[in-house]
């Protein structure tokens, strides 16, 4: 299949590459299909939307910034993304670049949990003070991030 991006142009992608949203992201509840694709020399990732071209969200693997991020679910959604454990998730935390690209932030308290069996994904709220909405870049040394 085919479909026009944000960030890439015209792409193909596979049916089985969709991670599927079902509550779909805070803000965009009708979105329910993205893509995962890797920027081209870094660790940005882009979620893009398969229903609206122009709707796509720059992302990073936390632990590529923190070692130690441990996000815990709620046992209601571990359930609803068919896991036992927060361990068995893949996650993913939304950015906003700014420039320069060290004041661009991080949301370490709303990270997107995905089953990577299943490819099913939910965005969740961690209940702990651990982790803040907004970490800039610059806290975990990521002056040379690549902007998009």
């Amino acid at each position: 299949m085919k479909i026009q991006t944000k960030y890439f142009g015209e792409i193909e992608y596979d049916e089985d590459e969709k991670i599927l949203f079902p509550a779909g992201l805070f803000g965009f509840e009708s979105e329910r299909e993205f893509l995962l694709i890797p920027f081209e020399g870094g660790s940005l990732l882009c979620f893009q939307s398969i229903q609206t071209p122009d709707l796509a969200f720059v992302s990073m693997n936390p632990l590529s910034l923190k070692l130690d991020y441990e996000p815990v679910l709620q046992p209601a959604e571990l359930q609803s993304l068919g896991v036992q454990d927060s361990q068995d998730l893949a996650y993913y935390v939304l950015c906003v670049v700014k420039k320069p690209v060290a004041e661009s932030t991080v949301n370490l308290k709303c990270p997107i949990a995905v089953n990577p069996e299943t490819r099913q994904a939910r965005q969740v709220i961690l209940e702990t003070d651990a982790y803040e909405m907004r970490h800039p870049l610059a806290e975990f040394g990521g002056e040379e991030a690549p902007s998009c």
